[in-house]
Formats: C-alpha cells, sequence, structure tokens
C-alpha cells in the first residue's frame, strides 16, 4: 500500500463542482452564509447542550482514548482543539459538532467498547476528517454544506436540491473514510471499524469483507441507494481502492455515486452539465452559414442570451456526446431529440434544409431510433417522404455548405 498522508486528503470532484456553483449563482447566499456572524451562531449553546446531555471524556478519566485522539489529530494535521463526549443511546455511532476553531466528538452506544486499538483511532479520523474537510479552503465545503441543507428544508425545494445533499453527503463519507485510513494507518482497521460500527460484530476479519464487496461489484454496476452514507459495501470498496492508488478510482465512484443523467432525477451539478451540453451542442448544430438565420439565432438565445454558434464542427465533442447519451434515460435522449426537432422546424425559410442536418446528427448521436418516429408524429411527414429525406440529405447539406 503507498505511503498515505494527509497532503493526499482532498475535496472530491463533485464537491469541487457544487461549491463552484453555488459560488457562481448565489453569489449574495454565499457571502451571508460565510459571514463571521453566521459561522458563530449558536456556538456557546451547543456547547453547553453537550455537556448537559452527554459525558466529557477527558485526560484524567480516560487517558488512552485522549492520547489516541491527539496522535490521530497529529497525523491528519488537524491543530483544533478537540473534545470527545459519551452520550446514551444504543446504537454504535460517531459524531462530529463542528464550531468554529473547535471540534466536538460524541460517541453513542458501546462504541468504545466494540473498537479495539487502530479502529478506535479508524473511527476518531474519521470524524477529524469531517473538520478537517469543513475547514479547507476558508471553510467553503461547510458554506456548501449549509446553504444546501438550508435550500433542502425550505417548502419551496426542488428535488434536485434533495439529490444535491445527498450527493454531497454521500461524497463527504467517502472523504472521512479516507481520513480514517490516514489517521489510523491501517486498512484492515479502518474497514473493520466501519463494519462494526454498522453491524455491532464484535470481531471482523476485514479482509474477508473487502472480498465480499468486491464479489458483489464482480457482475454488476451498482448505483449507491443511501442517503447520508453510501452502502458499507460500497465503502470497503472505495477506501481499498484508493488505498491502492487505482487510476479507475474516480471514474467508478461517479458511476456508483452519481449513476448516469436521468432528466427526472437530476441534482444542481447534473442540471448544470446539461446546460452546459445543449449549449454545445446547439453550438455545433448552428455551425453552418445557412443555419445562422436571424430565426434561428433568436429562438437559441431564448435559451443562452450570449449564444454564438461554433466556427467548426468539434468532432471530439461530438463523440463525447454520443458517449454521455449512450448512458443515459430514455427521457433525456428524448429531450435531444426534441433539441434536434425545434431547430428542424423553427424557420421554414430553410425548408428541408434543418431536417436533412437533424437527421444527420440523429444518426451521429445514435439517435435514429428515438428521432424518426418523432419526425413522423410531430412533423407530420410520411414514412416515405422521410426516407427520401434521409436518401437525399448529404447531398442537400453538401450544396447547401458551398453557397
Amino acid at each position: 500500500m503507498p505511503l498515505l498522508t494527509s497532503k493526499l486528503l482532498s475535496p472530491l470532484p463533485y464537491h469541487r463542482a457544487v461549491v463552484d456553483l453555488l459560488k457562481d449563482t448565489e453569489p449574495e447566499l454565499w457571502r451571508w452564509a460565510s459571514s463571521s456572524e453566521v459561522l458563530s451562531e449558536h456556538s456557546q449553546a451547543i456547547r453547553m447542550e453537550l455537556l448537559k446531555t452527554s459525558y466529557r471524556l477527558d485526560a484524567e478519566g480516560h487517558p488512552e482514548i485522549i492520547a489516541r485522539c491527539e496522535s490521530v489529530a497529529q497525523r491528519l494535521g488537524v491543530t483544533a482543539p478537540v473534545t470527545l463526549y459519551q452520550a446514551g443511546g444504543d446504537q454504535l455511532n460517531a459524531s462530529l459538532f463542528h464550531l468554529p476553531g473547535e471540534a466536538h466528538i460524541v460517541f453513542t452506544g458501546p462504541i468504545l467498547t466494540v473498537l479495539k486499538g487502530d479502529e478506535l483511532e479508524a473511527i476518531l479520523a474519521h470524524e477529524l476528517a469531517h473538520y478537517l474537510l469543513w475547514s479547507i479552503d476558508g471553510g467553503s465545503y461547510q458554506i456548501a454544506d449549509r446553504l444546501l441543507m438550508s435550500a433542502v428544508n425550505d417548502p419551496r425545494a426542488a428535488y434536485s436540491h434533495s439529490q444535491t445533499v445527498r450527493k454531497f453527503r454521500l461524497y463527504t463519507e467517502i472523504f472521512a473514510d479516507r481520513g480514517a485510513l490516514v489517521g489510523s494507518g491501517e486498512l484492515a482497521a479502518s474497514v473493520a471499524a466501519l463494519v462494526k460500527a454498522e453491524t455491532g460484530v464484535s470481531e471482523v476479519n476485514a479482509a474477508s469483507y473487502l472480498r465480499q464487496a468486491d464479489e458483489i461489484f464482480s457482475d454488476q454496476s451498482i448505483i449507491t441507494k443511501g442517503f447520508h452514507h453510501p452502502e458499507l459495501f460500497v465503502r470497503a470498496r472505495a477506501l481499498r481502492l484508493w488505498s491502492e492508488g487505482d487510476d479507475q478510482l474516480d471514474s467508478w465512484l461517479t458511476e456508483t455515486i452519481e449513476g448516469p443523467l436521468e432528466l427526472d432525477e437530476l441534482d444542481l451539478v447534473g442540471q448544470s452539465r446539461v446546460s452546459k451540453l445543449t449549449r454545445q451542442f446547439l453550438a455545433n448544430l448552428l455551425q453552418p452559414k445557412w443555419f445562422s438565420s436571424e430565426t434561428v439565432l433568436a429562438h437559441a438565445r431564448l435559451m443562452f442570451v450570449d449564444f454564438v454558434p461554433s466556427s467548426k464542427v468539434d468532432d471530439g465533442l461530438v463523440s463525447q456526446l454520443a458517449e454521455t447519451l449512450k448512458a443515459c434515460d430514455k427521457a433525456m435522449r428524448e429531450y435531444f431529440c426534441y433539441l434536434l426537432l425545434d431547430f428542424a422546424a423553427i424557420d421554414p425559410d430553410l425548408e428541408d434544409l434543418p431536417l436533412a442536418a437533424a437527421l444527420e446528427w440523429s444518426q451521429r448521436l445514435e439517435l435514429s431510433e428515438q428521432f424518426e418516429p418523432l419526425v413522423v408524429k410531430e412533423l407530420g411527414i410520411n414514412k416515405r417522404q422521410l426516407g427520401k429525406l434521409k436518401k437525399d440529405a448529404a447531398n442537400l447539406l453538401e450544396k447547401a455548405s458551398q453557397v
């Protein structure tokens, strides 16, 4: 296993995408959430509540766990004071309360007796990794989490907000699991701590559970159904792949946590991605000079006010879009079919040229099977007329390009 240090701990691409999106689209809210007044609000009340509802673990009464916590904090580069508590309840768990410049970790259930040695360091490191993430880049990732939770708790919240919160928090657990490995230095201990906390079993063979996780993924792709945490087998496998420096880890995580683009399941990042793909697609579709009529461009600018067609077709983008659409659901592919149909019919002065172009594009994007029935249905063209236009499309477009 390569040497893993705190320098390797960085926010995941999804974290960065959400932060960039919120800063760009909600600058006023971002400034408000970043203010010192908001960041320090309720801090004293939280401290007092923790003292009222739990037992504080100090060095005098619990020297071993305090010493382990100090060692873990040093490995992770966390310099803030850390306070530990034991709360009531039966469920094995640990959670972090992040206050400005302070980390408070609360244990529930008999977790401190179930976890042993390096496993205990792994659970401490997991929680301190949450603190570390919330401290990176001036607290940007905690601010993003706070804004997302405020949005999802608003009665006006859209489904995309809850999906964004969900994925943001799933990736946060992946980050914290990596912190557990860095803080404990042991993959087996980190996996065992996860399994014990989830199941309550007193003895865990980490290598056996990692094989179990690999077996689950051996013959199928899986998209996590978790809301706050990915499934245990996802987390264990993700941690092993990270410990091995697997080149396919990022793409595997994207497939497992985010899944393909589905029109009715989009989060904020997915909406932004589809918007970007739409703009790029239209810029290429409308690249021919004959296609850039005032009517067509006015229609494109209803979607993107500063829309400008590309100077030439980007073949790499076309191939990438085709691959993306293969993995998308039927509704997303149909959305792109209707984009083609819309611009094929928006300017009747262009006669058959836009539809001829749309037919060729549907072939390039492997959408013909869905697009052609829509042409017959929506434009009132019979199959014989459609067949003739398909046959003549290349010649029509070649002649138009020479004018």
